[in-house]
């Protein structure tokens, strides 16, 4: 494994330590997910169709093993989300799915979500998605988290960070409305 994979791998297995301890205290929490690794490539190729994955950028087999790493340490620490959203584009919904197969039995099936898609190169949907994550957000009550599986660019959009594959933010809403949002190293 290259060292950039390798720290991606590491990064995904510290998210899963790291929440542990907000999942259990923070009500309105999300454990806000980049897609896991892909193939080689930056975006998806022109012409890709969303309902086909092979038209698009997907995940690598190293990719595949670090969404189910994840799973499997959420569920060695008996944490159980909520609900997991993911984007439309197959690269975060086989994240989503690799997630909850590592979670193993009795965890909640993944669903698509549009507010997760992509906005690159559609700043005009950038606006409304955003709020429609805030507010999903903002509506979370009482204990447990929810996984939200998406794109650098959405993830920029909401939180102004930047994360690698793999890499997940655990984000929680204040009552003042401010959102924080914690990168698991």
């Amino acid at each position: 494994m290259n060292p950039l994979h390798r720290r991606a791998f590491v990064v995904a297995a510290a998210a899963a330590a790291a929440v542990c301890a907000h999942a259990r205290a923070a009500a309105g929490s999300v454990l806000l997910l980049r897609h896991a690794l892909t193939d080689p490539g930056v975006g998806d190729p022109l012409g890709f169709v969303l309902e086909h994955c092979a038209t698009q950028r997907n995940l690598s087999p190293e990719g595949r093993k670090q969404a189910r790493a994840l799973g499997e340490r959420l569920a060695a620490r008996g944490l159980t989300p909520l609900a997991i959203r993911s984007s439309r584009w197959c690269r975060c919904l086989h994240t989503a799915d690799e997630i909850a197969q590592g979670l193993g039995a009795g965890a909640v099936a993944p669903t698509p979500w549009a507010a997760l898609d992509s906005v690159f190169g559609q700043p005009d949907r950038e606006p409304a998605q955003t709020l429609q994550l805030r507010e999903r957000l903002a509506a979370l009550r009482g204990p447990g988290f929810e996984i939200w599986v998406t794109h650098q660019v959405n993830i920029s959009a909401f939180v102004a960070a930047s994360t690698a594959m793999g890499q997940a933010l655990w984000l929680r809403r204040h009552a003042d409305a401010s959102v924080t949002a914690a990168p698991f190293e």
